[in-house]
This record gives structure tokens, C-alpha cells and sequence, in this order.
């Protein structure tokens, strides 16, 4: 464990929480300009999931930061490269294991060689690998270019999901290595390429050794995060405890106290100099999002205790499939589990915490409406009658 130097500054809880929000783009103007990708180079990870109800979340995200940005807008500013005059065109990012399976800038692509070298150290997999079929995968890319797995000869030997073909097994194999990238996805598939052909030169390298990497990835985490305990930002892209351990001191963030909290805390300089001011966001958050991603530093922020359950039996739900928070001035107010019929988004589950928050849910309803195209808002059930009434009157003012 690494001995701890004394705090450079003592922080309220609601400090702590404002500083949070300005680092993950909710509190302050949001820069419009960086739009999209702004938005990525800022958190340093989007997480990619497969379920879309209103939409996927690496497009959610960055709506609840800019509002109502156009999906479509989205899918091609993470994916179109820029348009130098070199060959390959510069990708903007990556597709890599971070927090989970997340976009990337394409700049972090050093940051993860500790990453790839664990993954070669590790051959053996619960896939069985046939014989030279990595080898063949590698010859095919690089004769025809970026293919997706279907592509390269099917993705899966059935219709489970878990059972990959071996031409599957040996291009993720590559992707976990380095030797291939995704820096595109078609649909819900990834293409892949050559890391030599798509990343930038300047880019394509293992140079920074494990301890650099850590340094790096932690300072980003920091940045990120504005505040957090060593367990939030090892979290952040899942490093080790003793991994952060190794590196904090080094890493350019400063040890604060946080009242409230049990655990120490670091904090961006930077975002100590000035105080967080500004316009709240008011939006509907995906349960990935890295602003409520971390459950325990969720509910140490915002006194907010929040679950996935989209993979727990319908009969144990309490909150809904796709229950996403609902972010209003600054605080996590309550839950709206969505669905869409037609032109209709229906607010199959509202859960609040007090009725001072319905004007905000219904706005955030409102926006969330609009950006998927639907017209009508409709709401099913609320935690009471009351409550239901009184969201279903709010919105009827504007629809």
C-alpha cells in the first residue's frame, strides 16, 4: 500500500459531487464545438452494450452531455476517420477492453500496451483455437482489407451466442493482442483491420512500458472522474487496486479529503482551481454511463443506489428491464424504465424520489421523445397513482 502524503485540500460532500459532475460534461456549458468526439476525448471511454431500448448507450452518452444530437450524426463521428491526405485516413478512435468493451480515443492506443502484453502472456482461452487459423485470419486481412467476422468466414459455428467459430476465436485473439483493431462497426458488427495499416504511425507502438501505462491511464481516470477514491479510479478502466497503488503518486493528481467519505480521495488539479458553476443537464441516463457506471461511488455521490436489471427475472424487478436514472440539477432524482411503440415513447415504470421532481422528468421525457423521433409521450405506472397523474397533467402542458 502506498503511504499516503497529506490531503492539499478538504472538499463537502456537495463540492465533491459538483466537481464530479463539470468532469463528466453535466454541469457548466457544454462544448458544442468538440461536439461527439469532444465528448469522447473528454471522458477517455464510452461503453458499448448491446441492448437499445430508446438507443444504444454509446449514443445515449453523448446525447445526455449535448442533447438532442442526431444518431446517425453519432455512429459517424466515433467511426469516419479524419480526411488528412495520407493513406490510411486517421481513425478518431478505437474499439478496446477498458471499463468493459468501450470506444476509445485513438490517442490512448499506447496506454493499453500493458493490456496487450498481459493478453499475449496468456494464450490459452476456454475456445479451443484450431490449427493456423489465426495465421490464416492475419493473411486474409491483410490480402482484402477490413472484414467483419462474417466476413472472414462466420462468426459463430451455432446460434448460441457463445459458441464462436474458430475463425471468430482467432480474430478477437488478434484484436486482444494488437494485431488487429477495430476502428469501425457495421450494424452491431465490428470490422476488423491490420493495427499496422489502421493505427497511425506515430500511434502504432508498445514503447511505454507497464508502469507508464498505469501512470497515464490513472492521471486520464482522474481527470475524468474530477474526484475519487483509488477503488473509483482503478474502476474506471478496470484496473488493479495494486496497480493504482503503484502509480498514484506519480500520476499529477493531488490527495484531497472529502467529508463523508471513509476512503481517501485524489482530485484533478485542475479541476480544484476554479469552483464548478453553471447550468445543470436535465436527461435520462444510461445505466452505463460512466458518470453511474460504479455502483458503490454512485451511491456514495448522489445517496442514489441503482442496478441493471435487464438480466434479473421479470418477476424480481423492481425498477423495470432498462431502468435509466434521471439527472436533474445536479442530483439523481429518480428512475424512468422506457420503451417505444410506433411514435410513442411510453414510460413503462417511473420511479421518483419526491413530486418536486415531475417538471424535470417530464422534460426529460420531452427531450428524450424528440430525439427518437416519437411524438407522444404516455406513461404507465409510477411508485403511485398520484405521482402518475400528476407526470401524465405536467406533460400534457407541452405535447
Amino acid at each position: 500500500m502506498t503511504s499516503l502524503p497529506r490531503p492539499t485540500a478538504e472538499l463537502s460532500a456537495d463540492e465533491a459531487r459538483r466537481i464530479a459532475l463539470r468532469a463528466q460534461g453535466f454541469l457548466g456549458a457544454p462544448d458544442r464545438r468538440g461536439g461527439v468526439r469532444g465528448v469522447l476525448r473528454h471522458l477517455g471511454a464510452v461503453q458499448l452494450d448491446t441492448i437499445s431500448v430508446l438507443a444504444r448507450s454509446h449514443e445515449l452518452i453523448p446525447y445526455a452531455r449535448l442533447g438532442a444530437v442526431g444518431r446517425r450524426t453519432v455512429d459517424e463521428a466515433y467511426w469516419t476517420p479524419a480526411p488528412v491526405g495520407t493513406t490510411p485516413p486517421r481513425p478518431h478512435a478505437f474499439e478496446y477492453w477498458s471499463h468493459a468493451a468501450c470506444i476509445l480515443p485513438v490517442e490512448e492506443w499506447p496506454h493499453f500496451a500493458f493490456r496487450r502484453r498481459a493478453y499475449r502472456a496468456r494464450p490459452h482461452w476456454n475456445h479451443a483455437l484450431p490449427d493456423g487459423t489465426y495465421e490464416q485470419v492475419i493473411k486474409q486481412l491483410k490480402a482484402e482489407g477490413p472484414l467483419t467476422a462474417t466476413d472472414l468466414g462466420g462468426a459463430k459455428k451455432t446460434s448460441e451466442w457463445w459458441d464462436w467459430s474458430g475463425t471468430k476465436v482467432a480474430v478477437e485473439r488478434a484484436l486482444m493482442y494488437g494485431e488487429v483493431v477495430c476502428t469501425e462497426r457495421r450494424g452491431w458488427k465490428r470490422v476488423y483491420d491490420l493495427a499496422e495499416r489502421a493505427i497511425p504511425e506515430s500511434l502504432l507502438h508498445d514503447d511505454l512500458d507497464d508502469k507508464e501505462c498505469l501512470r497515464r491511464l490513472v492521471r486520464l481516470a482522474g481527470r475524468s472522474l474530477g474526484v475519487g477514491t483509488l477503488a473509483d479510479i482503478a474502476d474506471y478502466h478496470r484496473l488493479k487496486r495494486e496497480q493504482v497503488d503503484a502509480v498514484i503518486a506519480e500520476s499529477g493528481l493531488v490527495p484531497v479529503t472529502v467529508w463523508g467519505w471513509s476512503k481517501a480521495a485524489w482530485a484533478d488539479p485542475a479541476a480544484l482551481e476554479t469552483t464548478p458553476r453553471g447550468r445543470h443537464r436535465t436527461t435520462l441516463l444510461s445505466p452505463f454511463d460512466s458518470l453511474v457506471w460504479d455502483r458503490a461511488r454512485t451511491e456514495r455521490i448522489f445517496d442514489f443506489t441503482h442496478r441493471l436489471e435487464a438480466y434479473v427475472p421479470k418477476p424480481k424487478r423492481v425498477y423495470g428491464y432498462f431502468a435509466m436514472p434521471v439527472l436533474a440539477g445536479g442530483r439523481l432524482v429518480g428512475r424512468v424504465d422506457p420503451a417505444r411503440e410506433g411514435a410513442t415513447l411510453i414510460a413503462k415504470q417511473v420511479t421518483l424520489d419526491s413530486p418536486k421532481s415531475v417538471p424535470s422528468v417530464a422534460q426529460a421525457l420531452l427531450e428524450a421523445a424528440t430525439w427518437v423521433d416519437c411524438t407522444n409521450v404516455r406513461v404507465e405506472r409510477a411508485n403511485t397513482p398520484a405521482l402518475r397523474e400528476a407526470l401524465t397533467t405536467e406533460l400534457a402542458k407541452t405535447l
